[in-house]
């Protein structure tokens, strides 16, 4: 499974991209406006931050004005992937985008056949929200189960991107049922490396070596 990061924050990027874990990052309007800097600007430098793709998100609703946007955006560095919402404008926005070779994220995907059209039209990554659905007592795993059997059924290139993840479990299980990518938050990535069992016994250690007298440097 690929890790991408789920944030606008440069100096979480640049820190989990120093582990050799990250794989890319996912970023919308909304948590660059967090930062209190230009749109443009926060996406280049997350672009230079890392090597895989980086999901920077248009903001029209119509499909002329989308490619417009996504244009735009893929001129700024050969890592961008255009995020385009899962409608009828975005749909159509993606097919024009992915044949002209830029990436392409689908994002806002709640359903199967949401994502059985994102393939359809070349997306090269379908970002179904698993936590949103949780919230409203569905199953977001399940979802994330079908869109893999469909893919799979048809031999869709289409990477499934789980988003809207909010814990350890969530990573575990999307990995179990075949998701390509997580996106995640940067505290749940870092989590992920987290157990007390690890921590007990990295104490046992310290405590017996301390015991020895003995130093390696």
């Amino acid at each position: 499974m690929k890790f991408f990061v789920d944030t606008a924050d440069i100096a979480d990027i640049k820190d989990l991209a120093s582990t050799g874990l990250l794989d890319g990052v996912t970023t919308n309007p909304s948590l660059i406006a967090k930062s209190g800097r230009d749109f443009l600007e926060v996406v280049a430098e997350i672009c230079a931050a890392v090597a895989g793709p980086v999901s920077a998100e248009v903001t029209a609703l119509d499909a002329e004005t989308m490619l417009k946007e996504g244009r735009k955006l893929a001129k700024i560095a050969k890592n961008i992937a255009v995020k385009v919402p899962l409608t009828w404008d975005g749909l159509k926005a993606c097919k024009v985008l992915t044949g002209e070779g830029t990436m392409v994220n689908v994002t806002l995907c709640f359903s199967a056949n949401q994502a059985l059209l994102a393939a359809k039209v070349g997306a090269t990554f379908i970002s179904p929200f698993i936590g949103r659905l949780d919230d409203i007592n569905l199953d977001g795993m399940e979802l994330i189960h079908e869109i893999r059997t469909i893919y799979d059924n048809y031999e869709f290139s289409t990477e499934i991107l789980a988003a809207s993840i909010r814990t350890a479990n969530h990573v575990k299980e999307a990995a179990m049922v075949g998701a390509d990518v997580a996106t995640v938050p940067p505290a749940v990535l870092r989590g992920l490396a987290s157990h007390p069992l690890t921590d007990k016994g990295l104490e046992q250690f310290l405590a017996d070596w301390k015991k020895t007298g003995q130093k390696i440097l």
